[in-house]
Order: structure tokens, then C-alpha cells, then sequence
């Protein structure tokens, strides 16, 4: 009987180290130029970012450091106490950083996680939809300097295009990639003030297990909380695709 005990003791225990592998995500790296400082992995717990694990470089620019993960998340990389962070789609396995530390944000390159490539792709998109912002506020500012009504009206119009394309555009690629947890985090970060059938657009296209994880509960939460606010409902749309802007 103490044999049996003692293996399925065993036994539990290569479960339970298993399941903690299963769920680990290792993030390696290199930061060139960093001799030494110290490195802080975060990530955001309720409101605050918190670390969830450190490491104090000295003589090397290489790290490594980890985390138990139930899905992928935003992690930061923070070196010191600054302000200087490197935000990531952490996953679980392994995630590689590498940077130099003069331009620690901005050469940050981010491999190994699907879910970081995929937000990259949509990142370079809404740059392209920024860029037209900016060229649309230039040319109202010029409009109302002139002080030409018809001038401003024609300008108020494209900004409404250029809202609504980007809406249309985002909510297209969430929908496109609703097996991905970058979806509810996008809906998340780029259409909270979008017409709620956008969000129930992109909630219903998750797959379950994305459903389950960190943000597609929080993005399900997030529609509840708009309809209970707005029980008479939302205005409906046009079920159409947006335009992707030019270069």
C-alpha cells in the first residue's frame, strides 16, 4: 500500500509539474549595451502594472525571465525604475527581445509570439489611418484660418469618413483574426467609444477558447456594461467592409 501511496504521489507530482511547464512563458533576450541594470517583467493586475519577476544584468546583455500564464497578455519589459518599457503580446513557451539600450522602445523586436506579429501588422495599418488624421486636422485648421464655412463643413465630413472607415477597418481584422487573443484587445484598445454592434460584431466571431481567455471575458463584460447603460440598445450599421486607406 505504501508503494501505491508513494507512486501515485509520484505520479500527481509530474502531473502538476507538467501542467506548470504548459503554462510558463519564458521571455530571452538581449539588450545590447546594457552592462549592467536591472530588468522587470510586468504586467497589469486590476489597475496597476505590477513585476511578476526581475533580473540583475551585470557584465552581460543577455537575460532571461518568466511568468505563469493562463492566456496571452500585454507584458512590459522595464529596465530600472524609468519610464523605459518594451510592450509585448506575452505567450506561453518561449518569447525573444531583443533591443539596444540608447533606443530601447523604438528597436525593440518582438519574435515568437503569433499574437505580437498579428498586432504588428495591424499597427502598421493604423499608422496609415493616423497619418490621415493628421493631414485632415492641417487642413481644417487652414479651412477655419480662412474662415470659409463650406471649407470646414467639407473637411467636418471626411473626418466622419475617416472615423468610420477606421472603425470598419478595425472591427474587420478582429473579426479576422477571432481565434486570436489580440481580437478582444483590440476591440479593447480601439473601439470602446465604437457603436456597440461593432463590439457584439466581434465578440460573436471569438473562438471559445479565446472567449475564455483574459480579454475576450473582459471585452464580454465591457458589452453588458454598455447595454445595461443603454437598455433601449445601440443605433444599427451596415454590414460593410472598409476601405483600407492608401500610402
Amino acid at each position: 500500500m505504501k508503494k501505491i501511496a508513494l507512486w501515485m504521489l509520484v505520479v500527481a507530482m509530474t502531473v502538476a509539474c507538467s501542467r506548470e511547464a504548459d503554462n510558463t512563458m519564458y521571455v530571452k533576450g538581449t539588450i545590447k549595451g546594457l552592462k549592467k541594470g536591472t530588468l522587470y517583467l510586468q504586467k497589469q493586475k486590476d489597475s496597476l502594472i505590477v513585476s511578476v519577476d526581475s533580473v540583475f544584468v551585470d557584465g552581460t546583455d543577455t537575460f532571461i525571465l518568466q511568468d505563469e500564464i493562463e492566456s496571452p497578455e500585454m507584458y512590459y519589459l522595464a529596465l530600472g525604475s524609468g519610464n523605459k518599457k518594451i510592450a509585448f503580446f506575452g505567450e506561453r513557451d518561449t518569447v525573444n527581445v531583443s533591443s539596444d539600450l540608447d533606443k530601447f522602445a523604438i528597436k525593440a523586436k518582438i519574435t515568437g509570439s503569433e499574437n505580437q506579429a498579428r498586432l504588428d501588422k495591424y499597427y502598421e495599418m493604423a499608422k496609415k489611418f493616423n497619418d490621415q488624421n493628421l493631414d485632415l486636422i492641417k487642413e481644417e485648421f487652414e479651412a477655419r484660418k480662412k474662415g470659409s464655412q463650406d471649407s470646414i463643413a467639407a473637411v467636418e465630413e471626411k473626418m466622419n469618413n475617416w472615423t468610420r472607415r477606421r472603425y470598419l477597418y478595425t472591427t474587420n481584422f478582429a473579426i479576422n483574426n477571432g481565434s486570436y487573443e489580440v481580437s478582444p484587445y483590440i476591440a479593447l484598445t480601439e473601439l470602446t467609444d465604437a457603436n456597440v454592434a461593432l463590439l457584439d460584431t466581434i465578440n460573436s466571431s471569438l473562438s471559445e477558447e479565446v472567449k475564455a481567455s483574459k480579454y475576450g471575458k473582459q471585452l464580454d463584460r465591457f458589452i453588458k456594461s454598455i447595454k445595461e447603460s443603454q437598455p433601449t440598445g445601440s443605433e444599427s450599421i451596415e454590414n460593410e467592409s472598409a476601405e483600407i486607406p492608401s500610402n
